[in-house]
């Protein structure tokens, strides 16, 4: 077993601070912790996660099929960079927490049938593409795509190549269920050109796996790890969350430390978003058993600090990478991306996205799939797109996309480049944005300097907050969309 690295400091500020300016306080230090205990109260707000912008609340059926088709049509007529997102929705079994679009089912048929239906939309879909457009990312996600059986993953490999022109050096990631895995699903995508997996973990507590429905001992967990590098998998990630119900500083680093043995390339560790009124089966769960948020903001505290001293580099949010890792590499010289799936060095692909649900990006465009199964395969019986809403993306949004998006990445804004990059003056045209950064300012948020500002180590665990004072789309206080910040 590889041996977890030694640790790094985490590249969490600047190499060098502004003129005029110092460093910022290590991240975990008792200030620091006052401070953020005290700052929970006044941000914790719902806010969106800005996997895109604006937020997928905003698309609407009132954009027609036909205008989605014609927003294709125009995005294929050069031949751009492809990242291919395919959702396979089966779950044998709910987990509790879950806020993904799912089909709970013990009939495991369900898939062959399902896998007919993707290649009916693949093969409409090809109609409208550019013949030489190259793939240089695909995805797998869920549901489980695990549900699948090892020869139907291969199926379903063999209709992706068919279909499409992958590029040698593509990232293929998908999303890894544990619990009903067995070593030839592994072999099978590797076979198809998987290189990375993602485990789904969230926590090994058994109390805690009791109260979400999801038991999942830690050899399981191991075993995964193990046949996905003897296969052949060039980069394992392990994915926790926290904020579950009965979670506990104390129990989640009993957690971190197991799954560190394990040694992945990369962590995502996601603030659980409980929104009942959005996914009813969530109100299972008791509001009361979930840790409060100083818990919460303790809970990221501890794992900031766990994993970076074990060598691993806090990308931002929700990620975490060694520091030799392509995420890593492309925070450092500031390219990195954030879209649906999370952070990114492939961001400037469009993404398109097949199965019920999915959610597909151009540069111009949203657009998502029926959410209902019957209706998916209604469309395409039809023998057209399984279109349900879109969003157009005016030339404001095109430009807040941007502002948000290297917030997120680089957690820093160059007013001398963004004015580069939106062809405007940023500080003129954004003055009424910047003037409303004050108060974050003032709780050590951030820090302004001639020509920019640069997130500090404490404003990174709220840089949702930061993020949405460049937000034109923020519904009213009173509307319940999101999940709350911390």
């Amino acid at each position: 077993m590889t041996p977890v690295p030694a640790p790094i400091p985490p590249p969490l500020a600047p190499a060098s601070a502004p003129p005029g300016e110092t460093a910022a306080p290590p991240l975990g230090t008792s200030d620091a912790l006052r401070v953020d205990l005290d700052l929970v109260r006044k941000y914790n707000v719902p806010g969106p996660r800005y996997t895109s912008y604006p937020p997928a609340t905003h698309f609407s059926d009132a954009v027609s099929p036909e205008q989605m088709i014609e927003g294709i049509r125009a995005n294929n007529r050069t031949a751009g960079e492809l990242s291919l997102y395919f959702h396979l929705p089966f779950c044998y079994s709910p987990c509790w927490y879950c806020g993904c679009t799912t089909v709970i089912t013990p009939q495991q048929s369900q898939s062959a049938t399902y896998l007919k239906y993707l290649d009916r939309e693949m093969e409409l879909m090809g109609r409208l593409l550019h013949p030489d457009r190259n793939v240089v990312q695909l995805h797998f996600g869920g549901g489980t795509p695990t549900f699948l059986l090892p020869d139907e993953i291969r199926a379903l490999g063999s209709m992706i190549h068919r279909r499409f022109r992958l590029d040698p050096e593509v990232e293929a990631g998908v999303e890894i269920d544990p619990r009903r895995l067995i070593r030839d699903h592994l072999q099978a995508l590797h076979e198809v050109g998987f290189n990375r997996a993602s485990l789904g973990v969230q926590d090994h507590d058994p109390v805690v796996q009791k109260a979400v429905h999801r038991i999942q001992p830690f050899e399981q967990s191991r075993a995964a790890v193990e046949w996905a590098r003897e296969v052949g998998f060039r980069s394992v990630n392990i994915d926790l969350i926290y904020g579950l119900p009965h979670q506990t500083p104390e129990s989640f680093e009993r957690t971190l430390d197991e799954v560190l043995t394990l040694a992945p390339d990369r962590f995502a560790v996601f603030n659980y978003a409980y929104v009942p009124w959005i996914k009813p089966a969530q109100k299972i769960i008791k509001e009361s058993t979930l840790p409060s948020a100083s818990t919460k903001l303790e809970l990221l505290k501890l794992t900031i600090e766990k994993l970076t001293g074990s060598g691993y580099v806090y990308i931002g949010m929700d990620h975490f990478a060694r520091a030799t890792d392509e995420l890593a590499l492309a925070q450092r010289s500031k390219t990195l991306q954030r879209n649906f799936q999370g952070y990114s060095t492939r961001g400037g692909a469009d993404i398109y996205a097949f199965g019920m649900s999915s959610i597909s990006q151009t540069g111009d465009l949203y657009w998502q799939n029926h959410k209902d199964l019957p209706e998916y395969y209604g469309h395409l019986d039809r023998e057209v797109l399984p279109l349900a809403r879109g969003y157009f993306l005016t030339e404001d949004d095109r430009r807040r996309r941007i502002v948000i998006m290297r917030l997120m990445c680089d957690f820093s804004l160059d007013y001398a480049q963004m004015s580069r990059l939106l062809d405007v003056d940023f500080a003129a045209d954004f003055a009424a944005e910047l003037g409303s950064l004050a108060d974050l300012e003032a709780d050590g948020l951030l820090r302004r300097h001639d020509g920019g500002f640069v997130v500090t180590d404490l404003g990174r665990l709220f840089i949702r907050n930061i993020a949405m004072r460049f937000d034109a789309h923020l519904p009213k206080e009173t509307e319940r969309r999101y999940s709350r910040t911390v």
